[in-house]
């Protein structure tokens, strides 16, 4: 919507609304329109976040720099070969159900084949086979945490 002049008008309280939507569902970005107008509100996820509480309602989302590596290795991990990444967007979760042990920890081996992880997505469980067989020396998500797509979830060398 434009006033007179052309300036555009912004409806900050929907803004706001829709930030605080991407806060409560850990979605990364929301798009609205009516007759006229569109609204996209986006954020940045960082790969390893901690837990969010909910307890106060967010302003805008603000984007935030990831940090620095501390002593990376050789390859960061979405370059890393044995890199495997997410194919879908949703919640990731490290076992089978809550009371569950891991499907894999570091260190463990895995073949072709194996369940890694299982990725929420629409209410539907989407099971993560490794495509190859190998030992996971990385495991890149944390358990019930929102992912990407194309987002690295595991590296097995």
């Amino acid at each position: 919507m434009s006033d007179k002049n052309g300036a555009m008008q912004v409806d900050v309280t929907l803004v706001r609304q829709l930030a605080e939507l991407l806060d409560k569902t850990g979605l990364s970005e929301i798009e609205v329109e009516d007759k006229d107008r569109k609204i996209r509100v986006a954020r940045t996820l960082q790969a390893a976040a901690a837990p969010v509480s909910y307890a106060a309602p967010a302003a805008a989302p603000v984007p935030v720099a990831a940090p620095a590596a501390a002593a990376a290795p050789a390859a960061a991990p979405a370059d890393h070969p044995g890199a495997v990444k997410s194919p879908m967007v949703g919640t990731v979760y490290l076992a089978p159900s809550p009371d569950a042990s891991d499907f894999i920890s570091i260190g463990s081996t895995v073949k072709e084949g194996d369940t890694l992880l299982i990725i929420e997505a629409m209410k539907v469980m989407n099971t993560i086979a490794a495509p190859r067989g190998g030992k996971v020396t990385q495991i890149l998500v944390a358990n019930a945490q929102p992912v990407e797509f194309d987002q690295p979830l595991v590296v097995i060398e």
